[in-house]
């Protein structure tokens, strides 16, 4: 008996045994089967979603640790209608707030698009009116009857990042803005508009609030430290505003860079506008090229233009400062008379005297001598007719003609040598007289100092550009263009440092013809001479005080390079040399 009860009991056993492992089985295909793929993917779903975030836009600041661009929090209001309960009290708080329109609130949340359930009533509203909202959300819901809700129930508020200028209208033109869909123009931020918005992540995310841990942070946009100097760049808008004024110019700039590294330290521009309200843009400006023309307009540039003439003659040994040549007052080239500035002869001038005086005659002389292939090598080897390189968006190229070209005459080797029928930008005067200024060597005007990534900061290496002219001609150059401004007792002079440069008086063409009393002056200089720090360009356009670049922009350079050494902490001279000597 016992026997037959054991043998039951182990085939018992057994079919419990051969049942146990048929489930596990049954799992393990259960789980392995594409059904079972299907089913963990829809609950996956269901627990996570797919969302991109978007990192903060990396900030700028001035070379001094001053901030020129970041970010502020602004809020979006808007009203979820499936729980509002008064639309009248909604309507009438936002309009009282934030001073809109209260019958087109009442039209825009009593006939909202069909399907729709929530509704945008302003953005980028700042966060203090937005605060005062929400307060008055709480003050009428704790005043609200038991068991009901307040009269602005419904009302939301969803805060976001928007781009901010603390300076407002300052260095404008350098930074440039960013729209509500946070791309950038001109300046800076078109420049560098990869690198300051960084890379957006996009990943799943639990949609459990309890999970929020999990959420993804996106690496902030890189941080650019530019080379301006925020002092410097509001000094020099002060200057130009009072200069326009001074001698009724119609526009004008000031751009002052480091003529041995290229580091632009101010750019001051007469059209400027309040980048926190960027959709001005139209009333400021007519076109692209105005927002900022240190870079963008090309014009004549007129005598500045000279140094670069009277560099090419020196360096391709055509000349030397003791050359002489007889001034008549006129020359033939092309067909076409040429005269000097006050249609007078000057006599025997050596070089000097011809940069101090400023002849047409001589330059003509000298581009002649040269010839047609060595002169247009030069210019080009100066850079005119390309980009220089610098980095803010919307550079032109300007224009120079060559022969081969349909529209170059032989008259244009006379007028280009003094600065007429060529096309630049004050950029590319600052970097074509970098070289003399460098001894010899052209340099990359640049605003970017440094960046600064994952808490590391990245500075911006030295950038040089051609070799036009050799050291010995830059020198012998140099000291010239000091000489000349000594020996006529320049306007441009800046007390207790020597400085050299050169003025520029450029007749705009009017119809065809140009005009004597429409007129473009400009100064070009840099200090001290035997250490060079700054180099500073003056334009301005149509002055109506006097059409002479000596009486108006000479004056406002020197009253520049006065500002200039005080904020950079340049001694005089003598006090240089002194702590050399030592």
């Amino acid at each position: 008996m016992r026997q037959q009860y054991a043998r039951r009991s182990r085939v018992l056993a057994g079919a419990l045994a051969l049942f146990a492992l048929a489930i596990v089985v049954q799992m393990t295909r259960i789980q392995n089967s594409p059904e079972a793929d299907v089913f963990r993917q829809e609950s996956e779903n269901y627990a996570y979603e797919w969302r991109t975030f978007y990192p903060n836009r990396g900030e700028i600041y001035d070379r001094n640790g001053r901030l020129l661009a970041g970010e502020k929090i602004v809020y979006e209001i808007g009203v979820d209608l499936t729980v509002m309960t008064d639309a009248h009290a909604i309507s009438y708080a936002v309009a009282d707030a934030l001073n809109l329109d209260y019958n087109q609130l009442m039209e825009v949340i009593q006939n909202p698009p069909e399907g729709i359930s929530y509704i945008v009533l302003a953005d980028y509203v700042d966060a203090s009116e937005a605060l005062y909202l929400q307060d008055l959300k709480k003050a009428l819901n704790d005043q609200a009857p038991e068991g009901s809700v307040g009269g602005l129930t419904g009302l939301q508020f969803k805060s976001h990042p928007q781009r901010s200028y603390p300076e407002n209208a300052l260095g404008s033109n350098i930074l440039g803005f960013v729209n509500r869909e946070g791309k950038g123009y001109f300046g800076v931020e078109e420049k560098y508009d990869s690198l300051l918005a960084g890379n957006p992540v996009t990943v799943l995310v639990p949609t459990d609030p309890n999970k929020a841990f999990e959420i993804p942070h996106a690496p902030d946009g890189t941080t650019l430290i530019l080379s301006i100097n925020r002092d410097l760049q509001a000094a020099a808008e002060d200057i130009l505003d009072t200069a326009l004024g001074t001698y009724g110019a119609r526009d004008g700039v000031i751009a002052v860079m480091d003529p041995q590294s290229g580091e632009l330290l101010a750019i001051a521009v007469s059209r400027r506008m309040d980048l926190n309200q960027f959709w001005n843009y139209g009333a400021v400006y007519d076109s692209a090229t105005e927002f900022n023309p240190v870079i963008s307009k090309t014009y004549e540039p007129g005598s500045v233009i000279k140094i670069l003439t009277m560099a090419a003659a020196l360096d391709s040994n055509t000349v030397t400062p003791e050359t002489t040549y007889l001034d008549t007052g006129s020359v033939l080239i092309g067909g076409v008379t040429i005269e000097n500035w006050d249609k007078n002869p000057w006599g025997i001038q050596n070089m000097v005297g011809c940069l101090q005086h400023s002849l047409n005659v001589c330059m003509v002389h000298l581009s002649t001598q040269m010839g047609a292939t060595t002169f247009y090598n030069y210019f080009d080897a100066f850079g005119f007719g390309h980009l220089t390189g610098v980095d803010l968006a919307w550079e032109a190229p300007g224009r120079l003609k060559v022969p081969g070209d349909e529209d170059w005459y032989p008259v244009d080797l006379g007028t280009n040598a003094f600065g007429q029928g060529v096309a630049v930008t004050p950029i590319q005067m600052m970097a074509a007289a970098s070289s003399v200024a460098n001894h010899g060597r052209m340099v990359i005007p640049h605003v970017l100092y440094a960046m600064v990534r994952d808490g590391r900061q990245y500075q911006v290496p030295e950038q040089f550009g051609a070799t036009p002219i050799s050291t010995q001609t830059a020198d012998t150059l140099n000291n010239m263009l000091a000489v000349s401004l000594e020996d006529e007792s320049s306007l441009a002079l800046v007390p207790g440092y020597r400085v050299a440069g050169k003025t520029g008086t450029a007749q705009i063409p009017v119809n065809g013809i140009y005009d004597s009393e429409q007129t473009n002056t400009s100064f070009i200089g840099w200090g001290p001479v035997d250490d060079p720090q700054f180099m500073i360009y003056v334009w301005l356009e149509r002055p109506t005080e006097s059409p002479w670049g000596s009486e108006t922009a000479a004056p406002v350079f020197s009253e520049m390079a006065q500002r200039t050494a005080v904020l950079l902490n340049i001694p005089p001279d003598w006090v240089r040399q002194k702590l050399v000597s030592k």
